[in-house]
Protein backbone atom coordinates (compact mmCIF):
# COMPACT_ATOMS: atom_id res chain seq x y z
CA UNK A 1 0.00 0.00 0.00
CA UNK A 2 1.30 3.32 -1.23
CA UNK A 3 0.80 6.64 1.08
CA UNK A 4 0.37 9.23 -1.26
CA UNK A 5 0.47 12.96 -1.03
CA UNK A 6 -1.01 15.03 -4.32
CA UNK A 7 -0.56 18.55 -4.45
CA UNK A 8 -3.13 19.90 -7.15
CA UNK A 9 -5.45 17.15 -6.59
CA UNK A 10 -8.33 18.95 -8.15
CA UNK A 11 -6.30 19.35 -11.89
CA UNK A 12 -7.87 16.62 -13.79
CA UNK A 13 -4.70 14.61 -14.65
CA UNK A 14 -4.67 13.99 -10.51
CA UNK A 15 -7.89 13.53 -10.16
CA UNK A 16 -7.75 10.82 -12.35
CA UNK A 17 -4.44 9.46 -11.09
CA UNK A 18 -5.99 9.46 -7.67
CA UNK A 19 -8.77 7.25 -8.93
CA UNK A 20 -6.06 4.64 -9.88
CA UNK A 21 -4.35 4.68 -6.27
CA UNK A 22 -7.37 4.27 -4.92
CA UNK A 23 -9.08 1.19 -6.90
CA UNK A 24 -5.36 -0.03 -5.89
CA UNK A 25 -6.58 0.15 -2.08
CA UNK A 26 -3.59 2.91 -1.39
CA UNK A 27 -3.78 5.87 1.28
CA UNK A 28 -4.59 9.59 -0.21
CA UNK A 29 -3.78 12.86 1.10
CA UNK A 30 -5.34 15.39 -1.61
CA UNK A 31 -4.01 18.96 -1.29
CA UNK A 32 -5.41 21.83 -3.52
CA UNK A 33 -7.28 25.61 -3.33
CA UNK A 34 -10.75 24.58 -3.47
CA UNK A 35 -12.04 22.76 -0.26
CA UNK A 36 -15.26 21.86 -2.13
CA UNK A 37 -13.86 19.89 -5.03
CA UNK A 38 -11.72 18.25 -2.64
CA UNK A 39 -14.49 17.00 -0.97
CA UNK A 40 -16.19 15.55 -3.52
CA UNK A 41 -13.29 13.75 -4.93
CA UNK A 42 -12.59 12.33 -1.64
CA UNK A 43 -16.33 11.16 -1.61
CA UNK A 44 -15.49 9.38 -5.16
CA UNK A 45 -12.28 7.84 -4.11
CA UNK A 46 -13.31 6.27 -0.92
CA UNK A 47 -16.50 4.38 -3.08
CA UNK A 48 -13.22 3.26 -5.01
CA UNK A 49 -11.34 0.96 -2.34
CA UNK A 50 -8.79 4.13 -0.94
CA UNK A 51 -7.77 2.73 2.30
CA UNK A 52 -8.10 6.17 3.76
CA UNK A 53 -8.62 9.79 2.16
CA UNK A 54 -7.78 13.26 3.89
CA UNK A 55 -7.95 16.62 2.51
CA UNK A 56 -6.23 20.34 3.18
CA UNK A 57 -6.69 23.46 1.39
CA UNK A 58 -3.23 25.34 0.31
CA UNK A 59 -2.19 28.35 -1.82
CA UNK A 60 0.95 27.28 -3.27
CA UNK A 61 2.02 30.58 -3.44
CA UNK A 62 2.13 30.76 0.51
CA UNK A 63 5.50 29.03 0.64
CA UNK A 64 5.65 29.51 4.44
CA UNK A 65 3.03 27.34 4.78
CA UNK A 66 4.27 24.22 2.43
CA UNK A 67 5.94 22.49 5.22
CA UNK A 68 3.21 22.60 7.80
CA UNK A 69 1.07 21.06 5.01
CA UNK A 70 3.55 18.13 4.25
CA UNK A 71 3.59 17.49 8.02
CA UNK A 72 -0.43 17.42 8.10
CA UNK A 73 -0.12 14.34 5.27
CA UNK A 74 2.37 12.52 7.25
CA UNK A 75 0.11 12.53 10.78
CA UNK A 76 -3.04 11.75 8.56
CA UNK A 77 -1.57 8.94 6.45
CA UNK A 78 0.96 7.63 9.24
CA UNK A 79 4.09 8.39 7.00
CA UNK A 80 4.30 9.45 2.98
CA UNK A 81 6.46 7.25 0.43
CA UNK A 82 4.92 8.76 -2.63
CA UNK A 83 4.38 12.56 -3.63
CA UNK A 84 2.79 13.76 -6.92
CA UNK A 85 3.08 17.51 -7.69
CA UNK A 86 0.55 18.00 -9.88
CA UNK A 87 -0.80 22.15 -9.69
CA UNK A 88 -0.05 24.58 -12.35
CA UNK A 89 -2.16 27.57 -14.00
CA UNK A 90 -1.44 28.05 -18.19
CA UNK A 91 0.09 31.22 -18.52
CA UNK A 92 -1.35 34.07 -20.65
CA UNK A 93 1.59 34.37 -22.90
CA UNK A 94 0.56 37.89 -24.06
CA UNK A 95 -0.06 39.53 -20.52
CA UNK A 96 3.34 37.95 -19.40
CA UNK A 97 4.79 39.66 -21.99
CA UNK A 98 3.53 43.11 -21.18
CA UNK A 99 3.87 42.86 -17.29
CA UNK A 100 6.88 41.72 -14.66
CA UNK A 101 4.15 41.69 -12.57
CA UNK A 102 1.99 38.70 -14.34
CA UNK A 103 5.70 36.57 -15.38
CA UNK A 104 6.66 36.56 -11.68
CA UNK A 105 3.08 35.24 -10.53
CA UNK A 106 3.69 32.80 -13.31
CA UNK A 107 6.75 31.65 -12.18
CA UNK A 108 5.72 31.79 -8.41
CA UNK A 109 3.16 29.14 -9.52
CA UNK A 110 4.28 27.01 -12.26
CA UNK A 111 8.05 26.97 -11.15
CA UNK A 112 9.36 28.26 -7.59
CA UNK A 113 6.50 26.98 -5.49
CA UNK A 114 7.21 23.68 -7.25
CA UNK A 115 10.87 23.92 -5.99
CA UNK A 116 9.80 24.79 -3.14
CA UNK A 117 8.14 22.25 -2.13
CA UNK A 118 10.66 19.68 -3.69
CA UNK A 119 13.30 21.08 -1.16
CA UNK A 120 11.42 19.94 2.17
CA UNK A 121 9.86 16.79 0.52
CA UNK A 122 13.71 15.92 -0.81
CA UNK A 123 15.40 16.27 2.35
CA UNK A 124 12.51 14.39 4.46
CA UNK A 125 12.73 11.38 2.15
CA UNK A 126 16.62 11.44 1.66
CA UNK A 127 16.73 11.05 5.53
CA UNK A 128 14.35 7.92 5.38
CA UNK A 129 16.35 6.62 1.84
CA UNK A 130 13.45 5.65 0.44
CA UNK A 131 10.78 7.12 -1.21
CA UNK A 132 9.55 8.26 -4.67
CA UNK A 133 8.72 12.11 -5.97
CA UNK A 134 6.78 12.77 -8.90
CA UNK A 135 6.32 16.04 -10.71
CA UNK A 136 4.15 17.09 -13.40
CA UNK A 137 6.40 19.38 -16.14
CA UNK A 138 5.86 19.77 -19.64
CA UNK A 139 7.28 19.34 -23.02
CA UNK A 140 6.90 22.96 -23.38
CA UNK A 141 10.29 23.02 -21.02
CA UNK A 142 12.04 21.01 -23.68
CA UNK A 143 12.48 24.17 -26.45
CA UNK A 144 11.09 28.07 -25.87
CA UNK A 145 8.34 28.82 -28.35
CA UNK A 146 6.75 32.30 -28.95
CA UNK A 147 3.32 30.78 -28.13
CA UNK A 148 4.03 29.75 -24.43
CA UNK A 149 7.58 30.50 -23.43
CA UNK A 150 6.62 32.00 -20.39
CA UNK A 151 4.95 28.54 -19.47
CA UNK A 152 8.03 26.63 -21.02
CA UNK A 153 10.72 28.77 -19.15
CA UNK A 154 8.71 27.72 -15.63
CA UNK A 155 8.51 23.83 -17.11
CA UNK A 156 12.46 23.72 -17.93
CA UNK A 157 13.34 25.24 -14.48
CA UNK A 158 11.05 22.72 -12.92
CA UNK A 159 12.44 19.95 -15.62
CA UNK A 160 16.23 21.13 -15.03
CA UNK A 161 15.87 21.27 -11.12
CA UNK A 162 13.96 17.64 -11.09
CA UNK A 163 17.47 16.57 -12.79
CA UNK A 164 19.90 17.55 -10.25
CA UNK A 165 17.74 16.39 -7.59
CA UNK A 166 17.23 13.00 -9.05
CA UNK A 167 21.20 12.66 -9.43
CA UNK A 168 21.47 13.49 -6.11
CA UNK A 169 18.41 11.73 -4.44
CA UNK A 170 19.78 8.33 -6.21
CA UNK A 171 22.20 7.70 -3.64
CA UNK A 172 19.31 7.62 -1.15
CA UNK A 173 17.37 5.52 -2.98
CA UNK A 174 14.88 7.65 -3.18
CA UNK A 175 13.23 8.03 -6.85
CA UNK A 176 12.25 11.44 -8.63
CA UNK A 177 10.17 11.32 -12.08
CA UNK A 178 9.97 13.81 -14.12
CA UNK A 179 6.58 13.82 -16.48
CA UNK A 180 6.33 15.67 -19.48
CA UNK A 181 2.44 15.78 -21.18
CA UNK A 182 2.13 16.66 -24.35
CA UNK A 183 -1.24 18.35 -25.36
CA UNK A 184 -4.22 17.01 -22.66
CA UNK A 185 -7.73 18.06 -23.12
CA UNK A 186 -8.43 19.27 -19.31
CA UNK A 187 -10.33 22.36 -17.99
CA UNK A 188 -7.59 23.92 -18.16
CA UNK A 189 -6.92 23.94 -21.93
CA UNK A 190 -10.87 24.11 -22.37
CA UNK A 191 -10.22 27.67 -23.97
CA UNK A 192 -8.01 25.94 -26.96
CA UNK A 193 -10.22 25.26 -30.34
CA UNK A 194 -9.49 22.46 -32.81
CA UNK A 195 -8.03 19.63 -30.69
CA UNK A 196 -6.80 17.11 -32.87
CA UNK A 197 -5.36 13.74 -32.63
CA UNK A 198 -2.09 14.42 -30.75
CA UNK A 199 -4.75 15.36 -27.88
CA UNK A 200 -5.05 13.16 -25.18
CA UNK A 201 -6.93 12.16 -22.17
CA UNK A 202 -6.29 12.77 -18.49
CA UNK A 203 -7.38 8.91 -17.43
CA UNK A 204 -4.28 7.88 -20.35
CA UNK A 205 -1.79 10.25 -19.20
CA UNK A 206 -3.02 9.15 -15.12
CA UNK A 207 -2.12 5.32 -16.32
CA UNK A 208 1.25 6.25 -17.83
CA UNK A 209 2.44 8.20 -14.74
CA UNK A 210 1.06 5.02 -12.31
CA UNK A 211 3.18 2.59 -14.62
CA UNK A 212 5.94 4.89 -14.60
CA UNK A 213 6.18 5.37 -10.86
CA UNK A 214 5.74 1.73 -10.42
CA UNK A 215 8.73 1.19 -12.80
CA UNK A 216 10.85 3.85 -10.89
CA UNK A 217 11.30 5.71 -14.10
CA UNK A 218 12.90 8.86 -14.14
CA UNK A 219 11.33 10.89 -17.16
CA UNK A 220 8.22 9.43 -18.93
CA UNK A 221 6.82 11.65 -22.15
CA UNK A 222 2.92 11.20 -22.19
CA UNK A 223 1.92 9.81 -24.25
CA UNK A 224 4.71 8.20 -25.52
CA UNK A 225 4.90 9.71 -28.75
CA UNK A 226 6.02 12.87 -27.79
CA UNK A 227 9.37 11.74 -26.61
CA UNK A 228 10.02 11.71 -30.79
CA UNK A 229 8.37 15.04 -31.51
CA UNK A 230 10.49 17.35 -29.03
CA UNK A 231 13.55 15.00 -30.36
CA UNK A 232 12.52 16.73 -33.56
CA UNK A 233 12.07 20.34 -32.41
CA UNK A 234 15.04 20.21 -29.81
CA UNK A 235 17.19 19.28 -33.11
CA UNK A 236 15.68 21.65 -35.22
CA UNK A 237 18.37 24.19 -36.38
CA UNK A 238 18.14 27.72 -34.58
CA UNK A 239 17.62 29.84 -38.25
CA UNK A 240 15.21 27.55 -39.60
CA UNK A 241 13.82 27.60 -35.62
CA UNK A 242 13.27 31.05 -35.97
CA UNK A 243 11.44 31.17 -38.70
CA UNK A 244 8.55 28.99 -37.66
CA UNK A 245 5.01 29.54 -36.12
CA UNK A 246 5.00 27.73 -32.78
Amino acid sequence: MRKVLIIGATSAIAEATARIFATRGDALFLVARNADRLQAIKADLDVRGAVRTATATLDVADFAAHRAIIDHAERELGGLDTVLIAHGTLSDQGECEKSAAALRREFDINALSTMALLTSLANLFEARKAGTLAVISSVAGDRGRQSNYVYGAAKAAVSAFLSGLRQRLAKANVDVLTIEPGFVDTPMTAGIANKGALWAKPDAVAAGIVHAIDKRRSIVYLPWFWSLIMLVIRHIPEPIFKKLKL
